[in-house]
């Protein structure tokens, strides 16, 4: 019975040490940094600093001590601003996220009380000013394209100058979209088409007026081909023709006789090629001298 009762105490005793020591020890991982709160007051460190639990297994003072964790991994935050008005005075709608992660512990838990949320609200609430103030310098088209990257940098410098306030730092910040508001979208959209429209007539003309040269010009250069072709065509047939009629007179000065003999019997050949064809002339005509001395050499 005794024996009994006894390990009945070791059991007991175990499983108080056991309670005493997960209660006693605790863990930081790697993305995690952590401060212990002493009956409500943050535990100092030996130079009069917040102590500060790094990576590792550490101990604590069961009940009266408690452990504060707090991530270092990098958060991410997406704000979609409310309507921002540009020097225009268009209003626009920005779509934007935040890059942050804790640098000071402390600081980040004075200021913040260690709520995520919190800082959220507290950097949305900050760049939203910022943006308002660097949209109002500029023109829609200007925030479009333009000046996005300056911008971008403007938003980076004034986050991080309200992040030390709060022990964090702003890793980067970036303008994901810009959007019209329904109600003034359609009369931009229509603006915008206007302005391409007008583009698209002004380099319709342009284009029409240098196709219109260009045929000009092409119309020009065939005229002078064709009158330079013809030219030369005249010249080379004006060549050919008093070649012609050189071989014609050097032909007839050496037999004239029987070159007008030959020249008769071609304009016969020519002249009775069809039999249908009928000449009306008088026999006594100067185109049958050689049929008239042919016929008075039969008579004879």
């Amino acid at each position: 019975m005794k024996m009994n009762q006894h390990k009945k105490l070791i059991v007991i005793v175990a499983v108080i040490v056991i309670v005493l020591a997960s209660m006693s020890l605790y863990t930081v991982r790697a993305d995690q940094k952590a401060m212990i709160q002493r009956l409500g007051a943050l535990k100092g460190a030996s130079d009069g600093s917040t102590y500060i639990a790094e990576p590792g297994l550490h101990a604590k003072w069961p009940v009266i001590e408690h452990v504060l964790m707090f991530s270092t991994k990098l958060q991410n935050l997406d704000i979609k601003s409310s309507p921002i008005v540009t020097v225009e005075k268009k209003r626009v709608i920005a779509d934007y996220f935040v890059k942050w992660r804790i640098r000071d512990v402390p600081q980040f838990y004075k200021t913040t009380g260690g709520s995520i949320q919190s800082t959220d609200q507290l950097l949305e609430q900050q760049l939203n000013d910022a943006l308002r103030a660097e949209f109002g310098r500029r023109t829609i088209n200007e925030v479009v394209s333009d000046d996005r990257a300056s911008i971008m940098q403007a938003l980076n410098q004034k986050a991080n100058e309200g992040a030390q306030k709060l022990g964090i730092d702003v890793v980067d910040v970036r303008i994901k979209g810009i959007d019209l508001p329904p109600e003034v979208s359609g009369s931009v959209f229509a603006r915008m088409r206007a302005e391409r429209e007008k583009v698209a007539t002004e380099l319709r003309a342009k284009g029409h007026a240098e196709g219109e040269a260009i045929r000009a010009k092409a119309d020009e250069q065939a005229t002078v081909i064709v009158a330079t072709a013809r030219k030369e065509a005249n010249d080379i047939r004006a060549e050919g023709d008093g070649r012609a009629a050189k071989i014609y007179a050097d032909a007839y000065t050496q037999d004239e006789s029987f070159y007008s003999l030959y020249r008769s019997l071609e304009a016969y050949r020519k002249t009775f090629s069809n039999p249908k064809d009928i000449i009306v002339v008088t026999p006594q005509s100067q185109f049958f001298d050689y049929f008239n001395q042919s016929t008075k050499g039969a008579v004879k």
